[in-house]
């Protein structure tokens, strides 16, 4: 398809219509929980430097925690499928997710390792570095998604991640493809991945840099982004979106290109800006909405986050996004 199909010629049949009286959404997450340690100064220092950093934070975090939290509060039920140490940062992992009403009926505890941890420094542009020590992240083991299996059966839409072993990731997605479940992977940090994963997508949204790391390809202009989506669709991948930050998403599958802006907004921190968006567009499309809504309130719900500081913290809830 030659030329990006626009919004309002779009055909909702290309994807289930929403039903407005259906029940809740139900969102299966499984990924990462770390406890995020933040630091925000003006400058990142140079290799060997030391810089004096401003104000220091504590907070939840996690990929596969911050989608679950994301999902939750955009009115999704959410099962969260996860592993932290038996320490402090542990309980007060499970206590929060279980404030943010994510039970821990498939969260576990492993004493023979620490919870996970992410350590982010933050500059004056709302740019980030961030370091990961995986922790009972790594310990995340096939096996466990077979003791939970009612978790796989009674939900509609599963989101996984890369902070997680990869043989998980594709066990998940052998049982996507198995029990016909829509499985979205957002391949952070990227990773190299083999066919078996990319043949039981539903959904891949890596951002530009993923996207070209996996790929191969460059997806530094707008000229290259059908390219490289194609690449993920010849894999077996039933739909791409590329996060673009700023500058908004593409979308491309087999029928539709869109090419969709972000809002202008004054960012303070972008920690958790592809977490937010992908808990958020779950949610939607477990409610049905056709691709170009969906894609739109996902990504308003991560323009809005990057307003704020935090990871799970910055999530909106629906009210925001959707008044």
């Amino acid at each position: 398809m030659g030329k990006y199909a626009k919004l309002g010629e779009y055909n909702n049949s290309d994807f289930l219509q929403r039903n407005t009286s259906s029940p809740m959404a139900k969102i299966l997450v499984v990924g990462s929980s770390n406890t995020d340690l933040v630091v925000k100064t003006g400058r990142f220092p140079q290799p060997g430097e030391t810089v004096m950093g401003g104000d220091f934070f504590l907070f939840q975090g996690g990929k596969g925690a911050n989608q679950a939290v994301a999902a939750a509060r955009m009115g999704g039920e959410v099962a969260f499928i996860s592993k932290v140490g038996a320490d402090l940062f542990g309980s007060q992992t499970m206590e929060s997710l279980e404030r943010e009403g994510i039970p821990r009926t498939w969260m576990s505890m492993d004493a023979s390792t620490s919870t996970g941890v992410a350590m982010i420094t933050v500059n004056a542009l709302g740019e980030n570095h961030i370091v990961v020590v995986p922790g009972a992240n790594a310990l995340l083991i096939p096996e466990a998604l077979d003791e939970a299996h009612d978790a796989l059966l009674t939900t509609d839409v599963w989101l996984c991640q890369l902070e997680i072993p990869v043989e998980t990731v594709a066990y998940l997605a052998e049982k996507a493809k198995s029990l016909r479940k829509k499985l979205i992977l957002n391949p952070a940090p990227a990773a190299d991945l083999p066919d078996l994963i990319y043949q039981g997508l539903f959904l891949i949204t890596p951002n530009e840099t993923e996207a070209s790391l996996l790929s191969r390809i460059s997806c530094e202009q707008e000229a290259d982004y059908p390219r490289v989506a194609q690449w993920f669709l010849n894999k077996g991948v039933q739909q791409v979106v590329i996060t673009l930050g700023e500058k908004g998403v593409f979308f491309k599958n087999a029928e539709l290109e869109l090419r969709i802006p972000a809002p202008s907004v004054a960012a303070v921190d972008t920690t958790a800006a592809g977490d937010v968006f992908n808990g958020t567009l779950a949610v939607a499309l477990a409610e049905g909405e056709p691709w170009a809504k969906a894609l739109q309130t996902a990504i308003q719900a991560a323009s809005l986050s990057v307003t704020r500081m935090g990871a799970q913290a910055s999530a909106p809830y629906r009210t925001e996004v959707l008044p």
